[in-house]
């Protein structure tokens, strides 16, 4: 296929870079628009309630059920002690001289973050209202450590792009949608002829590989994101790895190892070798179409483990990602989106697919040709908010998901010893990390949404002292539930709520030190 960039486009950009000029004021503003407010006020129950403690079984017995009067009056008193205490903790913290070191920490991560990122990339970016509107994001996986660099004809040091995926994201519904594009898609460059569409990294590096792609998917980008594949298992392991159900069993040793097939938790290694693996699909097709497949399948489960975590997980998660990532977006921007984005569920909200093309072999090299027709209706569906196809495709033979429309769990059977149900859970559920183990909460969410659970809270407790994990329900019809899901937590407490506790979700569960 042949993709040129005309006089309109052209036309279009200049349009948008000259309003892309925004008040420093009004950035702020839109940062903050991401900033959490539902606070949960975990001080309104006891923390010996987990363990009975005499005195508060003595408590609980002559205490009257808290009015909701009374509670409303009780949260505003505690929000304007918790922000006399920020105010006081920050005024220390001015003091003391930490707020220099917080600065120079925050400031040494967006510098990596933002490392590559030049005028030229940001030109090629369309401005957006993240919160408000749906935007895309050109994410590229580029292995700049591996021995394959960059053809010889091209100076500089940039590499050929061995993974594209144009995303598209709507805060407003919560719905991820991801296509990945061949690299060996044939495209015209204009003045450099027909090409690879890989080989605009190489060429241009990410400014020409964004207009180049925004041109032949006929959508704007707005934000950019390259990943050094080498540095992907960092990321990995710093969420304490990811659930996936690998299709099928991978021994690949060119991609890093082997796999066994079904529901497993993957390392950063393990998620490494499933989103390199090529020549494991060697018998069955396009290794290319399946790798990439492999490729969304991670990143929903990154996706997945990210959206639940708590502010610590997150915060060591950037970290790890500053050393390996190159993107314009900031620290604050990051955060943002993913508490946008928090109540996504990932079986259903989450669209997949490929560019639709055909192999030829064009003078001793093979190409994607894309099937124009096939492709413009792809990306009308995508930007109408539609899946990318009308329906799912997965492989028979290999059990890979190849296109998903957001209809739940495909794939290889995961009954089998994994725990996991597909049946939904209609109750919520509010996890909140009583014993300070980082990711606790992420895990225990994780393990309730295994069981059909999908709106599942995750955060932390007032203090980390809890002794033992609890399970609390509201109404006497849930004590099965509740155990059900004690059981999955391995909970040594299940208890009904006799108004000690104070949670608007169906269950609570406070994790304790015996956290296994």
């Amino acid at each position: 296929m042949t993709s040129q960039r005309s006089n309109s486009w052209r036309a279009r950009r200049a349009s948008v870079d000259s309003n892309r000029t925004v008040r420093a004021s009004e950035v702020s503003r839109d940062s903050r628009r991401y900033q959490r407010h539902d606070s949960f006020d975990a001080s309104a129950y006891s923390r010996n309630s987990a363990y009975g403690s005499d005195q508060a079984d003595r408590q609980r017995s002559t205490a009257a059920r808290m009015t909701q009067r009374d509670y409303t009056r009780e949260r505003k008193r505690r929000k304007r002690k918790k922000i006399a205490m920020i105010a006081i903790g920050a005024v220390v913290v001015l003091c003391l001289g930490g707020a220099g070191a917080a600065f120079a920490f925050y400031q040494n991560i967006s510098d990596k973050l933002h490392a590559g990122v030049d005028p030229a990339l940001r030109d090629a970016l369309v401005a957006t209202d993240m919160a408000g509107e749906p935007f895309y994001v050109l994410l590229m996986g580029v292995d700049g450590s591996s021995e394959r660099e960059a053809s010889s004809e091209y100076a500089g040091d940039q590499f050929r792009s061995d993974s594209i995926m144009l995303t598209r994201i709507d805060p407003q519904k919560k719905q991820v949608t991801l296509v990945s594009i061949h690299r060996d898609t044939l495209v015209d460059m204009g003045e450099y002829g027909q090409n690879k569409i890989n080989a605009a990294h190489a060429i241009g590096g990410p400014s020409f590989a964004v207009e180049t792609i925004s041109d032949f998917a006929g959508v704007d980008i707005s934000h950019y994101a390259e990943i050094n594949f080498d540095g992907f298992k960092e990321i990995v392991d710093a969420l304490g790895g990811v659930e996936v159900n690998v299709p099928m069993e991978i021994d690949d040793d060119m991609a890093g190892g082997h796999l066994d097939a079904g529901l497993q938790t993957l390392d950063g290694d393990q998620a490494l070798v499933l989103c390199r693996s090529r020549h494991a699909y060697d018998d069955y097709g396009d290794g290319d179409s399946y790798r990439a497949a492999n490729q969304r399948l991670v990143l929903a489960a990154i996706a997945k483990k990210l959206l639940s975590s708590d502010v610590a997980t997150m915060a060591n998660t950037i970290t790890s990602l500053s050393g390996y990532v190159t993107t314009d977006l900031g620290i604050t921007d990051i955060i943002g989106i993913a508490q946008t984005m928090q109540g996504l569920d990932p079986d259903n909200d989450i669209y997949s697919a490929m560019e639709p093309t055909t192999s030829e072999y064009i003078g001793d090299v093979w190409y994607e040709i894309t099937d124009v027709e096939a492709w413009k209706e792809m990306m009308n569906r995508v930007d109408q908010g539609l899946p990318p196809t009308e329906e799912d495709v997965v492989d028979e033979a290999s059990g890979t998901v190849l296109a998903s429309t957001g209809s739940g769990p495909k794939g290889p059977s995961s009954s089998a010893g994994s725990g996991s149900s597909s049946t939904k859970k209609s109750g919520s559920v509010a996890v909140r990390n009583g014993n300070g183990i980082a990711g606790a909460g992420a895990e225990a969410a994780e393990r309730l949404e295994a069981l059909g659970y999908h709106n599942v809270d995750a955060g932390n407790a007032e203090n980390f002292n809890y002794a033992k994990t609890v399970v609390v329900y509201r109404e006497e019809g849930q004590a099965d539930e509740a155990q059900e899901i004690a059981d999955a937590l391995g909970a040594s407490v299940v208890k009904h709520n006799d108004g000690t506790y104070v949670f608007d979700t169906g269950f609570l569960v406070v994790l304790g030190a015996d956290w296994k």
